[in-house]
């Protein structure tokens, strides 16, 4: 039996996993569909912390592949803050392309590139007093910088062709987020559609937006590299 057994306080819900209280200090978040290897994202986190990056601790040592076992955060998310007029929706479209600038600078493990996050979105950001913080490292591999800012960039470009209220903010968001002198390339903006459009947990409203996504990335003025 997991961490989780000891019946903490449920603090929150995603598409496929719960984070559970541990006590005011850790966390534990655990996939409900049994799949990841949330131990190998744990020591992926652990990676790019120690490179200056700002992820949260993990404890590896009580973390299993569907349970990761990680510090506790004090503050919003970037996405409830823009929601709650608290920050700017530029503003976090700047932030966004800061942290992934900064990931990029990490090196990776191996031989195949840098280290990618390939899901930074709003919602994968805490504003804590000390800055900002990147969870939800479930889908980081090494690669090109360009998937990575082809992810970024096609998931807010979804929200922003799509019918909720979400949307007007989001198109300036990604519009910041272009603004910045990317590594964005044609190959990444490529692959970013089409593995948002093979993720298990797209519906097919969400799908369907996807090639309006890439020609909003291209009509606000991307050029992406070859």
């Amino acid at each position: 039996m997991g961490i989780t057994g000891s019946g903490g306080r449920l603090l929150g819900s995603g598409r496929v996993c719960d984070v559970y209280e541990i006590d005011a200090a850790w966390v534990v978040r655990r996939n409900r569909e049994g799949w990841g290897d949330a131990h190998a994202e744990g020591a992926l986190m652990e990676h790019v912390r120690r490179h200056g990056y700002p992820a949260p601790r993990v404890r590896l040592a009580d973390s299993t592949r569907t349970e990761l076992v990680m510090e506790r955060l004090a503050g919003p998310t970037m996405l409830a803050a823009c929601r709650a007029g608290a920050m700017d929706v530029e503003e976090a479209g700047r932030v966004l392309a800061r942290l992934l600038r900064r990931l990029h600078s990490v090196p990776g493990r191996g031989t195949r590139g840098r280290v990618l996050h390939l899901d930074l979105h709003p919602d994968n950001v805490m504003l804590t007093p000390d800055g900002p913080h990147v969870i939800d490292w479930s889908n980081a591999e090494e690669g090109h910088p360009g998937l990575d800012w082809g992810m970024s960039a096609i998931i807010l470009a979804q929200a922003a062709v799509g019918d909720e209220p979400i949307a007007g903010p989001a198109r300036a968001m990604l519009t910041a987020l272009l603004a910045d002198p990317s590594d964005l390339t044609e190959a990444g903006l490529t692959e970013a559609r089409r593995r948002r459009a093979a993720q298990p947990v797209m519906s097919r409203r969400e799908i369907k937006l996807l090639g309006a996504a890439e020609e909003l990335i291209r009509s606000l003025g991307a050029r992406p590299d070859s």
